[in-house]
């Protein structure tokens, strides 16, 4: 056998032997005398008869470029978990994606689990919790002096609305120092 069969030249150019058949029944594959197919004349013989649009390509994965936000969160979470993280830019192999997917799925796991055994709350009740806990601690201060104020002056002998006048100076800028503190609960 000069050249190839119908097999070993479907193979070669990735169709079924039953599109090899058909082409070398319409006249467009080159064949040896001895019936076997030329591959070099028959794959420019079929180049030249065939439309391009009408040719199969193999089917490409559609890869879908991953936005450089979600390549630096698997970087940070690779590096809280002690692990190497990719530089930024170069690229996460899909091994180091899994694995920042499977510590972040953990890690989630824990919070819910947390949060179910009342170990977590709301954040915004937190802050909302240590407002009022301040508003009422600032509203206790402020009234202060006016109950004191009668009190320590008859200790001390002094005129009482005077009294109250200077520990409400001092209470008032103690609480304008605290005031500037801000909690952070994160």
């Amino acid at each position: 056998m000069e050249g190839l069969s119908e097999r070993q030249y479907a193979a070669r150019v990735g169709l079924s032997r039953g599109a090899i058949q058909k082409a070398k029944a319409t006249g467009r594959l080159v064949l040896h005398e001895d019936g076997s197919i030329d591959a070099e004349a028959s794959d420019a013989l079929r180049a030249q008869a065939t439309d391009p649009s009408k040719t199969r390509k193999p089917p490409q994965p559609k890869l879908t470029p991953v936005p450089e936000a979600a390549v630096s969160a698997v970087g940070e979470t690779l590096k809280e978990q002690g692990m190497a993280a990719p530089p930024v830019g170069s690229g996460t192999t899909f091994l180091q994606a899994k694995t920042a997917n499977e510590v972040l799925k953990a890690q989630e796991r824990r919070l819910r689990l947390q949060k179910l055994k009342g170990e977590l709350i709301d954040r915004a009740r937190a802050l909302s919790l240590v407002f009022r806990l301040a508003r009422q601690e600032r509203d206790v201060w402020v009234n202060w002096p006016a109950r004191a104020a009668a009190l320590m002056a008859a200790d001390l002998g002094v005129e009482p609305a005077r009294m109250q006048k200077v520990l409400e100076k001092h209470v008032r800028a103690q609480l304008d120092e605290l005031s500037e503190v801000k909690p952070d609960l994160r």
